[in-house]
């Protein structure tokens, strides 16, 4: 009898310990979340300056068809300067941190910001709307936090790992969608431009377009990803990108009460982000279907 009472204290002891570290766990995730909303939205008038200058310093980067301005590196100092000092703990796996390296970071279990300082450029430079400033938060390689912001269309998409998905303070959700006929499909058609990439873009394009309700092409994953929360896309497939182009996204499909897959059907990887993001699983299995009988069309070749 003992025994067992003992056992039993022991184990309500452990369970008490469990719950005051998930409560930590969660009051100091909270406080990621809070500061970093608070430095993202403030750099929102450094995103609007470079935005409505017709003119902007620019520099190409490794890819003919990747740029970069001086606003991502003002954006990508503010957030990171600012993380660091509130937070000395933080690691940071940031796109322009990261422009000369040839390689990744290994992902560990300290809390890690994946920062995209502005994501679409390209459309940024045109001044075309669809662009916004990116941030995600891994502990223990896992993602926590979320928040993509579009200061053009004042649009702010937030979430917290457990907490659901947010636009501007209100729920999103995904859509309800099954199957492709009904399915709008946001793809990354830009990709084209390398030519090691077109044939098996183009092909994939061609089965998924063929059979859905409709095809989009907005060029900046992070907000593709984050229309497939708010249900405007109800699916997204994008290979070839870096983590920060889809961590705060992935993470808000999620939350919004979607899936998210590597496009070869298997767990998503964070440093590996080939991604199908959808509604539903129905629709995300058939999505990777159609990619699947994409990649083995063999009798004709795009060049």
């Amino acid at each position: 009898m003992g025994r067992q009472i003992f056992t039993c204290l022991y184990a309500l002891a452990f369970l008490r310990l469990v719950n005051m570290d998930q409560n930590t766990r969660e009051t100091k995730i909270k406080e990621y979340y809070d500061v970093a909303v608070d430095l993202v939205t403030k750099c929102g008038p450094i995103f609007m300056e470079g935005y409505n200058k017709s003119k902007k310093e620019i520099m190409v980067k490794e890819a003919f068809f990747d740029f970069v301005t001086v606003y991502d590196q003002q954006i990508e100092e503010k957030l990171t300067e600012n993380l660091l000092k509130a937070f000395p703990e933080s690691v940071f796996i940031g796109e322009e941190t990261l422009a000369d390296k040839k390689k990744l970071p290994e992902l560990t279990d300290a809390p890690t910001w994946i920062i995209d300082p502005i994501d679409g450029t390209t459309n940024y430079i045109h001044r075309l709307p669809h662009c916004g400033i990116s941030v995600a938060l891994a502990i223990d390689k896992e993602l926590v936090i979320g928040i993509i912001y579009n200061p053009v269309d004042n649009e702010l998409y937030s979430t917290r790992k457990g907490h659901g998905a947010f636009l501007n303070g209100e729920p999103i959700q995904v859509t309800g969608a099954t199957e492709m006929s009904n399915a709008v499909v946001g793809l990354e058609i830009t990709l084209i431009n390398v030519p090691q990439l077109r044939d098996r873009c183009l092909k994939r394009a061609y089965k998924l377009g063929s059979v859905a309700a409709g095809t989009r092409c907005l060029a900046s994953a992070a907000l593709s990803l984050a229309y497939v929360a708010k249900g405007t896309l109800d699916v997204y497939h994008v290979d070839y990108l870096k983590p920060w182009d889809v961590a705060a996204g992935v993470l808000l499909v999620r939350e919004a009460g979607g899936v998210v897959h590597n496009t070869n059907g298997s767990a998503f990887n964070i440093m590996k982000p080939n991604l199908v993001a959808a509604g539903t699983e129905s629709l995300a299995q058939a999505a990777i279907q159609l990619i699947e009988q994409a990649d083995h069309i063999k009798d004709y070749k795009f060049t």
